[in-house]
């Protein structure tokens, strides 16, 4: 690989948060002022945006290392550590436990250790919105894991690039509030569903960072993870309240794994030259 600093690519994070923003919310916002079938088709599409900038941005770069990159993250799957991806799926599932048995004082029930019949979005039958979840897992794990990650993470250590990250993927589901049948729209009900749900955005993105750097960048280890996170959101009967909670208990696990894995977040050695280093584990 030439390493010449001139040759080097350089990404583009502001770029690709403008287009990536512009290009999904062309969709969100005017799905707010139609029917809930017609406003869940262009939320669907909005949904591709980031994945279609991110996967342009590889293709137009001109840079045979970046491209080679997203190759490897997307079908390497020997750089997936399953082992880490289990540990993760179990310690979601440890935190979602934890966080039913810490709402009990609150006045909420042990009847939350069920599954839901339904799903939290309206307009589409049960297999149909299983397939979304799936779609969205795969899809955004493209779009953020393809380019948008590794361009803050070029610039900073990884501790950084997860907050920034996590404050800006948290803002992009903004219009979702406003569009009739989505998850989010159901939080409008109470402010305080509304900021936690946001606010939970964040240690989220240090978890899935961890599971992203752990396998060596792979974005397939994302989707796994994502996938399950998605599921237990949607399935496990949870209240509103209590996952107001479970962003204290994920914002603890967050502390965790960042003391467990200083090393990980906190080194500069692939700062300026992330292409040419492998992510330590």
């Amino acid at each position: 690989m030439n390493t010449n600093p001139s040759n080097r690519y350089r990404y583009k994070p502001a770029k690709f948060f403008a287009l990536a923003y512009l290009f999904t919310w062309i969709f969100w916002i005017p799905a707010i002022f139609l029917p809930e079938n017609a406003g869940m088709a262009l939320m669907a599409a909005g949904l591709l945006a980031p994945a279609v900038v991110s996967t342009l941005f590889v293709l137009l770069s001109k840079s045979d290392a970046l491209k080679r990159d997203l190759k490897n993250k997307l079908i390497g799957f020997y750089k997936v550590k399953w082992g880490n991806v289990f540990l993760a799926v179990l310690v979601f599932a440890v935190i979602v436990a934890c966080s039913i048995l810490l709402s009990l004082p609150f006045g909420q029930s042990l009847d939350q250790f069920a599954f839901t019949e339904d799903f939290s979005f309206t307009g589409v039958g049960v297999a149909s919105a299983f397939l979304m979840i799936l779609a969205a897992s795969i899809i955004e794990e493209v779009g953020w894991k393809g380019y948008c990650e590794d361009s803050i993470g070029e610039y900073m250590n990884w501790f950084w690039e997860s907050m920034i990250f996590g404050a800006l993927w948290s803002l992009w589901h903004l219009p979702l509030l406003f569009i009739p049948g989505t998850y989010q729209a159901g939080l409008m009900v109470n402010p305080l569903y509304v900021v936690n749900f946001f606010v939970s955005c964040i240690p989220m993105g240090f978890v899935i960072t961890w599971v992203y750097l752990a396998s060596d960048r792979s974005i397939l280890a994302c989707m796994v993870f994502h996938l399950f996170v998605n599921f237990m959101q949607e399935k496990i009967a949870m209240t509103p309240e209590t996952k107001c909670v479970e962003t204290v208990v994920v914002t603890a696990a967050a502390a965790i794994i960042v003391l467990a894995k200083r090393d990980m977040f906190f080194e500069t050695r692939h700062v300026g030259r992330l292409l040419e280093t492998l992510t330590e584990t």
